[in-house]
Parts: C-alpha cells; sequence; structure tokens
C-alpha cells in the first residue's frame, strides 16, 4: 500500500509543484508544502479504516493548495523584514530545442509556471485571490470545484476570480510576444547594457520602464532597495554600472518561467537571472527583472 501510495503522488508531484510554486513564488517554499501534501496523502492510506479515494489528483490538489495558504502568514512576515524588491525565485531550464535529461512531461509542467512579470503582479492579490486566479486561469478548474477546495461557497469564488482577473488585466496586456520576438530583443538589451551604450539603452527601453533588482542584501550586484523607473534613470544607471560588473561574467541564455532569459555566471557558478518584459508591441522593454540573491540560485545549474 505505501508503494502504491508513492507512485500515486509522484504521478502527480509536478502539477502539484507547478501548482504551488505559482501560488507562492518559492521553490523551498513549495518543497515544504508538498512534502506536507505527501505525509498528509500517506497518513491517510495509512489508516487502517480509510476508504477509497474516487480521485487521488483533486485529493492531492485540494491539500497542496490549502497548505500552500496556510504558509502564507510566514511567507509574508519573511518579505516584510526582507533587504530591497522581492522577487519570485526563478524557474530556470534550457531553451526549446535544446537536449535536457530530465523528462520532457516534468519540463513540460514545469514551464507552466507563470511569466515572471506575471508572478509580480500576482503577489499584490491577497492570497485567496492568487490561489483562485492560479486554479481557474493558469489550471482551468472550474468555480465549483475550487469552490469545493476551499470550502467557500461558488458565488464567493466567483468574485474572487473577477477581483483577480480585472487586477492582473489592468496591469498585464494580454497579447504575448513569440518567443523569438522576446529572444531577440533580450539579446539586443544585454548587448546594450554590457556595452555601456546609452543611445541604444535609451533606444530599446520603453519610457515607463522598471527595473527590479532582487539582492536580498547579500549580493554586490544588486542596484537599488527600490525599483527604478523611468527610461532615463534606468538606461543611466545600467550604462554606468552594467560594463564594469559584467567584465567577468559568462552570458548563457535559459528559459526562465517559460520565457526567454539570460543567466550570468560567474565561472561555473550563477551570479544572476536576467529576465525582461517587452511592450505590447514587442520592441521595447518595459520591465526587467534581476534576480542575484545567491539563496534564490543555489538550485540553478
Amino acid at each position: 500500500m505505501a508503494n502504491a501510495a508513492t507512485q500515486v503522488f509522484n504521478e502527480h508531484r509536478e502539477l502539484l509543484f507547478s501548482l504551488v510554486y505559482n501560488m507562492l513564488g518559492g521553490i523551498a517554499d513549495t518543497e515544504d508544502v508538498l512534502q506536507e501534501t505527501w505525509l498528509s496523502w500517506t497518513n491517510r492510506n495509512r489508516a487502517p479504516d480509510a476508504e477509497p479515494i474516487d480521485s487521488p489528483r483533486a485529493y492531492l490538489v485540494r491539500i497542496a493548495v490549502n497548505r500552500a495558504l496556510a504558509h502564507q502568514a510566514a511567507i509574508s512576515r519573511r518579505r516584510e523584514t526582507y533587504t530591497g524588491p522581492w522577487l519570485p525565485e526563478p524557474l530556470v531550464t534550457s531553451l526549446p530545442g535544446t537536449p535536457v535529461a530530465d523528462d520532457a512531461a516534468d519540463v513540460a509542467l514545469r514551464t507552466e509556471s507563470v511569466s515572471m512579470a506575471l508572478m509580480v503582479i500576482l503577489q499584490t492579490l491577497t492570497p485567496l485571490e492568487r490561489g483562485v486566479f492560479v486554479l481557474h486561469e493558469v489550471f482551468g478548474y472550474a468555480h465549483t470545484e475550487i469552490a469545493e477546495m476551499l470550502g467557500r461557497n461558488p458565488a464567493a469564488v466567483r468574485q474572487l476570480a473577477h477581483r483577480a482577473r480585472e487586477h492582473v488585466h489592468a496591469r498585464r496586456p494580454r497579447y504575448k510576444p513569440a518567443p523569438h520576438v522576446r529572444q531577440q530583443v533580450t539579446e539586443r538589451f544585454l548587448a546594450a547594457a554590457l556595452g555601456g551604450d546609452l543611445d541604444a539603452l535609451l533606444e530599446i527601453l520603453a519610457p515607463e520602464v522598471v527595473m527590479w533588482s532582487d539582492g536580498g542584501g547579500k549580493a554586490q550586484g544588486a542596484v537599488g532597495l527600490r525599483p527604478i523607473r523611468g527610461r532615463d534613470s534606468v538606461a543611466r544607471l545600467l550604462s554606468a554600472v552594467a560594463p564594469s560588473s559584467g567584465k567577468t561574467l559568462n552570458i548563457a541564455f535559459r528559459s526562465v518561467n517559460g520565457e526567454p532569459a539570460v543567466l550570468l555566471l560567474a565561472g561555473d557558478a550563477p551570479y544572476a537571472v536576467v529576465v525582461v518584459d517587452l511592450t505590447p508591441e514587442g520592441d521595447q522593454v518595459c520591465g526587467i527583472y534581476a534576480i542575484a540573491n545567491p539563496d534564490k540560485l543555489s538550485h540553478v545549474d
């Protein structure tokens, strides 16, 4: 029975990982929730009077989602004392078409995680709104299914879903540039930044561009304790800082949360992950997310 329970859990583990990660934004926190879900699942199956579970997938999702919500208070307290801007931990994989050692199905599920830009917006929702948005908009669960998972009535869930969707759509255009366009603009942006080309930066950055730099107080490369806003401010900072800090770094292009991005390496060690967000037209950068906190890069190969 224990082996059967383990097999069932492992069959759904990547789905659970994606669900919880998209809610919490942290890999270590996600793994903690999955461990708790596993313990609840195995204890349920070991009970001598346990009745068969009609839908193990639904049971596991319900447990994982509610455990994730229970973790939110501790995570919020931790972020209150975080140094500088907080960004989600990046999920770094090879670019599409690159051979990888991981099972293809696992990689496909993990790349269902929402983009870095959307994850930043989701963190401004309440935990319940975020959970409902992820379950409905990302994974396609019906409002009635979500209501059963959360122990709430369907009308309340529909209201949560409406508020979350309106909040997200007000801050995030629905148009998504093609991967090859994102890759090209990312390469142009990186060349301009590392080359200290102020004119090229002013051309590729959107007027309302915002730059987040998450070093957690532990990374020398992080700039600013608050997001930097506006094309002139971001361009002048990058042209002054990026060339000198990037001289000794190696560049690798990777997929981060399912989108083309940059991995900067100091030797073989991850130094930073840089993700750019594009305007709806796809020709300018409107968001820059630089994650240099070594704790958030410890899982990056």
